[in-house]
């Protein structure tokens, strides 16, 4: 009897033995997810931030974001008279401000949002709503979307900072800062949508700006011409000599915005690779043949060349290279370069036979610049050096240079139209152009209390002394 209990239990404790060899090893594969599922149907694999292409997005913010200030500031500053230096340095540094804060509220979601009719973003980003640290795969898929966001902010600022040198020593600080707002909201963002934007029907129809010549330059320089004509010129102009006042900021100004547009041509490549590289090279040669055909074109018509057209020739040559950087090789960059400098040197001497005063020639170097640069881009564009882009007419394919005429055509009348409507509104409710006495006392005084030069006054600055008390008040001629 004992040993039937004792064959019993051997046989149970085998029969268990075996169950466990059997059902764990089922178990263990009904746990494992089913291969050929997951072989049918692959996930998606997620943007993946690449480290690199992220610190040079960030990079070439911060070089944009020193063109408007110290470079613009400084350059404009230095070309003014000494009573309004500050005043014209005030109008591109509050911009970093004030264009900030209208990006982040609305700004962007218009500009880059989810696409209405090819028109606008619609205002589901509106604060920033969904723009985090993960890539947008429809702009860039290695870096955060709120580094290109933060990219795209710093266009955004240096564009109405571009139109100040068009009314430079004459607007109200109240005028230009309600214009301004209004301006980016209503031409800059929907114009940046048409040409940038996923859907927008510029870029639909296959017109190129790889950094801005439409977006940027020839849109502050059309709606500098529409500020000229609307608040007029200034009081002495084409009767009283004007000279730049300090031609060392304007020319340390120039040079900080030819170092700072590598970040605007070279960083639009939106990653830090080959495309980056050609646009750099095509930037650096374009703006020297800009300076020295500028310099010797100057130097054959009025027999001596001067620091401040070598300046002006390198910032045009910036601006015409702007739309065509990432789609051109070197050598088409040195000729739009070179033709640039001299077409924008010819164009700013033409402001006082046509009779507007377009205080910083504007007008002559991003409208005319600009407009240059993005009809030899639709020349010069060669699929050999940017695939995504397109062939202009030199590489076979006349349409793109129709296409370009398109895209200008419409930048100049939109943003001329819409800055017009604009400037006439402002003017209506709150005034743009300063009275003659303040415009005799000039912009730093009159309108920040303040002095750019002490050197001989009792007490400082700001505050009611100074120059800024009424006390020190220059004599006014009426």
């Amino acid at each position: 009897m004992r040993s039937y209990r004792h064959f019993r239990l051997r046989v149970n404790a085998l029969a268990l033995t075996a169950f466990w060899l059997v059902a764990a090893p089922a178990a263990a594969q009904d746990a494992t997810p089913l291969a050929p599922a997951a072989a049918a149907a692959p996930a998606t694999p997620r943007p993946k931030i690449d480290s690199g292409d992220t610190a040079w997005m960030l990079t070439s913010a911060a070089l944009v974001l020193m063109m408007t200030a110290p470079g613009l500031a400084l350059f404009y500053g230095g070309m003014v008279r000494r009573h309004n230096v500050l005043g014209t340095m005030m109008q591109s540094f509050i911009l970093m401000a004030v264009i900030s804060i209208q990006w982040v509220l609305w700004g962007y979601s218009v500009s880059f949002g989810p696409d209405v009719h090819g028109l606008i973003g619609n205002l589901s980003w509106i604060g920033l709503n969904g723009v985090g640290l993960e890539p947008n795969p429809d702009y860039a898929t290695t870096i955060p979307h709120q580094a290109f966001m933060i990219y795209q902010l710093m266009f955004a600022i240096i564009t109405p900072a571009l139109i100040t040198g068009a009314f430079a020593e004459r607007i109200k600080f109240s005028g230009f800062l309600v214009f301004t707002v209004l301006w980016a909201t209503f031409i800059y963002d929907p114009l940046a949508h048409w040409v940038w934007g996923v859907g927008g029907w510029l870029r639909s129809l296959g017109a190129l700006d790889f950094a801005g010549g439409t977006v940027v330059h020839i849109s502050s320089g059309v709606s500098a011409l529409a500020a000229a004509f609307v608040i007029g010129k200034r009081r002495g102009f084409g009767t009283e000599p004007m000279p730049p006042h300090n031609l060392p900021l304007t020319v340390t100004g120039a040079a900080m915005l030819w170092v700072g547009w590598f970040g605007f041509n070279a960083g639009s490549a939106l990653s830090s690779g080959a495309l980056a590289t050609s646009a750099f090279v095509a930037t650096h040669v374009a703006t020297a043949a800009a300076t020295l055909t500028w310099v010797c074109t100057e130097w054959l018509a009025r027999g001596k060349p001067t620091v401040l057209g070598a300046a002006s020739g390198a910032v045009a040559g910036l601006v015409a290279i702007t739309p065509a950087s990432g789609y051109v090789g070197p050598l088409s960059a040195v000729v739009i370069g070179g033709v640039g400098g001299i077409l924008c040197y010819n164009a700013c001497n033409l402001k006082s036979r046509l009779g507007y005063d377009d205080s910083l020639d504007v007008v002559g170097v991003h409208g005319v610049g600009g407009t240059w640069g993005a009809l030899a881009t639709g020349l010069f564009a060669s699929k050999a050096v940017n695939d995504a882009g397109g062939n202009g007419l030199f590489f076979g394919n006349p349409g793109q240079l129709l296409t370009q005429v398109i895209s200008i055509l419409v930048t100049w009348v939109f943003a001329f139209v819409g800055s017009l409507i604009l400037l006439k509104l402002v003017d209506a409710v709150i005034g743009l152009r300063i009275h003659e006495e303040d415009e005799v006392a000039g912009l730093d005084l009159s309108q920040h209390n303040e002095s750019a030069y002490t050197v001989g006054l009792i007490g400082s600055t700001g505050l009611g002394a100074g120059w800024g008390s009424s006390g020190h008040r220059p004599p006014v001629d009426h």
